[in-house]
């Protein structure tokens, strides 16, 4: 099925670029199946779990087969009353319905809104009165909860489109009428294309706005980095499907014809056997997800040999990781960490080989990437930003996201002579690397760096499976520590691991699954410092 776009709504400037089909000003996203489709049609896609909106699609999806589901589903939205310009929160079981269901809905021209089902019923419902009645797309185990918690959708929405069996307080999307054939709607290059929201780990997570230009922006320096790769192959993805970077990569993927593997279920024993089968060529994944398949070097199956690059953004990755990564792949590997966030994008980076992984500096987070951000450092106090001073972090690029959705003042706080300042602090070595020491607000006085020990701590001690330094009770530095299988951790190891660190206090240890975190695994130190001060 081929459409044209809408020629009555606000069309972008410029042209296509080549075969690639990325536009040369903007990335839209609701074309984006469509355009991949002329050149790479029968591209594959083999996912690692069943689809709720389409349960009968089955595991193994062609480019040319994603156009017919997202131009259905559009058909669909638009049958139920979505508008260009309109809001649609989506929030439901994390999968890749989330990329389809976003898809369709940027196709005629609405802005999809993407909501980790992980958030409680208040966060939801203090979102959804941001949005001022948005159109709610969710599934049956969401609505329930949202209800029974005593949310009035009736009052914050306009209306709650079901996934699956949502039950009858939600209009069936399957049970719609997708045959009237909508055509694509191009809006502005400056006009809100997509909107997901920040971690939230400071509290209610704010509402973070892409446009088309912006979000174009950020592919630059991928793009740069697939051009020196001479061969291609295979890439699996297992990052948050609603995140904003899922759709980079599976706009890059798809445009310049990568098979792609999406991984839904990241638990060791799992992701094992899929690569096992499948092999890929390239890995993207959370710094916290490779942390867990740490075990996986010395796995039998050797689900890592084929593995010629891992790619890590979000988030700092610890140090052990990426050695054990790099040795359990028979290729000459390399491992790529990228440091950005929701609101910057992909900010500065560098690669990792196997050689000299040993060196490795955790709180180096590399240099600019081409196409990519300035970065600068802003002194806190007056003196130069260095190591025992880290300065604040500033990023400054068209790449940064258009603004907080209902919060413009708390985004302008951020903004200082069109520098974004991203809450980090660090320094440059004398060789332009840039060092993240920790966030502004995690901080411990006296300590140093709280991700710097942590990584140290990894180092030294196996056993661990996580470590988190925080701010406890009389702002002491406590280390909260997760060992593999929850076994006891050995005071006497512990002690001879730490004694260059005589300001952490005794370690608090609980189950790796009691840890706070977000829906990106990050961990959510704020909440971690409050059970301890209240004895959690």
């Amino acid at each position: 099925m081929s459409h044209r776009p809408n020629r009555g709504s606000a069309r972008p400037s410029g042209r296509t670029s080549g075969r690639t089909s990325i536009h040369k000003h903007g990335l839209y996203l609701g074309v984006v199946p469509e355009r991949a489709a002329r050149v790479h049609g029968a591209l594959p896609l083999v996912l690692d779990h069943d689809l709720d909106v389409l349960p009968e699609a089955g595991r193994r999806l062609t480019v040319r087969q994603l156009v017919r589901h997202v131009a259905d589903i559009a058909n669909r939205f638009a049958a139920a009353g979505v508008r260009p310009g309109a809001h649609v929160v989506i929030c439901k079981a994390p999968n890749f319905d989330l990329w389809l269901l976003a898809t369709a809905v940027e196709r005629i021209g609405a802005v999809p809104v993407m909501l980790s089902q992980h958030l409680d019923s208040e966060a939801v419902a203090a979102l959804l009165a941001k949005l001022e009645r948005p159109h709610l797309v969710t599934d049956g185990p969401k609505l329930r909860s949202l209800t029974e918690d005593g949310v009035g959708l009736a009052e914050l929405t306009r209306g709650v489109i079901g996934v699956g069996d949502a039950g009858p307080d939600a209009v069936a999307l399957a049970g719609l009428d997708g045959t009237a054939a909508v055509r694509p709607v191009l809006r502005g290059l400056d006009e809100p294309a997509m909107i997901t929201h920040t971690s939230g780990t400071t509290g209610l997570p704010k509402l973070v706005v892409h446009t088309p230009r912006t979000m174009r922006s950020r592919l630059r320096p991928q793009l740069f980095l697939l051009g020196l790769m001479r061969k291609r192959g295979t890439v699996a993805i297992h990052i948050p499907f609603g995140h904003s970077r899922t759709f980079a990569a599976m706009s890059l993927c798809l445009l310049k014809g990568m098979p792609t593997l999406l991984v839904k279920d990241g638990t060791p024993d799992a992701v094992a056997g899929f690569f096992a089968e499948r092999r890929p060529w390239l890995i993207e994944a959370l710094p916290n997800s490779f942390l867990a398949w740490e075990e996986l070097a010395d796995d039998a199956r050797r689900p890592f040999a084929s593995v010629k690059y891992f790619s890590s953004t979000f988030d700092a990755i610890h140090p052990r990781t990426v050695r054990r990564l790099l040795h359990a792949s028979g290729r000459r590997a390399q491992f790529f960490q990228i440091y950005g966030q929701s609101e910057v994008g992909p900010a500065a980076g560098r690669p990792y080989y196997r050689r000299f992984a040993h060196r490795m500096d955790g709180r180096c987070v590399g240099y600019a990437l081409p196409g990519s951000a300035r970065v600068r450092l802003v002194s806190r106090d007056g003196g130069r930003p260095s190591r025992h001073n880290p300065g604040f972090i500033e990023v400054r690029w068209d790449g940064l996201a258009k603004t907080y959705h209902g919060e413009r003042e708390r985004y302008d706080a951020n903004v200082h002579d069109g520098w974004w300042r991203t809450g980090d602090v660090g320094y440059r070595s004398s060789f332009g690397c840039l060092h993240l020491l920790d966030r502004e607000f995690d901080a411990i006085p006296g300590v140093g760096s709280n991700l710097e020990i942590e990584d140290i701590l990894l180092d030294e001690l196996a056993e661990l499976a996580e470590i988190v330094v925080v701010p406890g009770p009389g702002s002491d530095a406590v280390p909260v520590v997760c060992t593999h299988r929850d076994e006891p951790l050995d005071p006497d190891r512990w002690r001879a691991a730490t004694a260059a660190y005589p300001r952490l206090s005794d370690p608090v240890q609980i189950p790796l699954a009691e840890l706070p975190r977000t829906a990106t695994l990050k961990t959510r130190r704020v909440e971690l410092s409050r059970r301890l001060a209240a004895g959690l």
